[in-house]
């Protein structure tokens, strides 16, 4: 199968369960996405920049683990990776709580070995990155991975961006996100957007607008997911709702988006079209809401 880089950034992650206790993991979206790629026998590699510190090596050989590639996880002497911590109401909607802003993986296209990093990106086939991962970087950091994107673009690399906004990422600097989230569509190959995210970055209406505005950017395959409501797709000159298959009472809905886009690339890279990927995305994102935490335990991911 085709090859896929993520980039973005992997954090330690501490989810509440439900005896009220904290349990120890590993996250980060674009990271999600690439541990369900993995698991579907894609190969997957992931860039993104690590401290030295035990949970930096833990975090290496938990993505080993999964079959992750990680020679492009650069390593930074006295640095440690970003934290995050999940509280869910009694609806399984999660809260996150964030200590990242020293991460190294911030500084990722600043760091000596940068060069090396956007080479691998460029020979991949598949990009995968979000919003998030556009809020990491410095201007200067920015301006390396849009030019790295530019460069595997014209050699025939598919880009594949999910907007996740976050508005805290950008500091509420929606001028600054909206022109940066330009210029990362203006290269994007397949669209997996949530609309309430759209709406809220864009001011969207519906998930047919999120579709007009992605398509005025040029982006050719667009998937808007919409929660419970389904979602909807927009390709080959066609688009209709895919819904969800059945109401499910999420536990936690951590990742539910980063598991539907991994499912949804997964099937088409095996050549289902994009309607049939899009129930693929609803099976396996259903699955991962019945659990705590961003990544499903191996015995729950059959």
């Amino acid at each position: 199968m085709s090859k896929v880089m993520a980039i973005g950034e992997v954090m330690v992650e501490f989810s509440r369960g439900a005896d009220g206790r904290y349990g120890l993991s590993f996250g980060g979206d674009t990271f999600n996405t690439a541990v369900y790629l993995s698991r579907a026998g894609v190969e997957t590699s992931y860039a993104t920049a690590l401290g030295d510190d035990r949970y930096s090596e833990a975090i290496r050989v938990a993505a080993q683990g999964e079959g992750i590639r990680t020679q492009h996880m650069l390593r930074v002497p006295g640095r440690t990776p970003g934290l995050y911590v999940i509280d869910t109401d009694p609806r399984g909607e999660r809260a996150f709580s964030y200590w990242r802003e020293a991460a190294p993986a911030r500084e990722l296209f600043e760091l000596a070995g940068w060069e090396m990093v956007a080479e691998a990106i460029i020979e991949a086939n598949i990009i995968y990155l979000s919003g998030v991962t556009l809020s990491l970087y410095s201007n200067v950091g920015l301006g390396r991975l849009l030019a790295t994107l530019e460069f595997a673009r014209e050699r025939g690399s598919k880009i594949v961006f999910d907007g996740n906004f976050r508005p805290k990422a950008w500091r509420g600097d929606l001028s600054r996100a909206r022109a940066v989230y330009g210029q990362a569509l203006k290269r994007t190959s397949i669209a997996l957007p949530s609309f309430e995210d759209e709406a809220t970055l864009w001011g969207d209406g519906s998930p047919t607008a999120t579709a007009e505005r992605l398509a005025t950017f040029g982006v050719p395959e667009i998937v808007v997911k919409n929660g419970a409501e389904g979602v909807l797709v927009v390709a080959a000159g066609g688009s209709q709702v895919v819904p969800t298959p059945h109401p499910i009472e999420p536990v936690d809905t951590t990742a539910a988006g980063d598991s539907f886009n991994a499912a949804y690339l997964a099937a088409r890279l095996e050549g289902q079209p994009p309607a049939l990927a899009a129930e693929a995305g609803h099976a396996l994102a259903g699955r991962v809401i019945r659990h705590r935490g961003a990544i499903l335990p191996r015995h729950a991911n059959a």
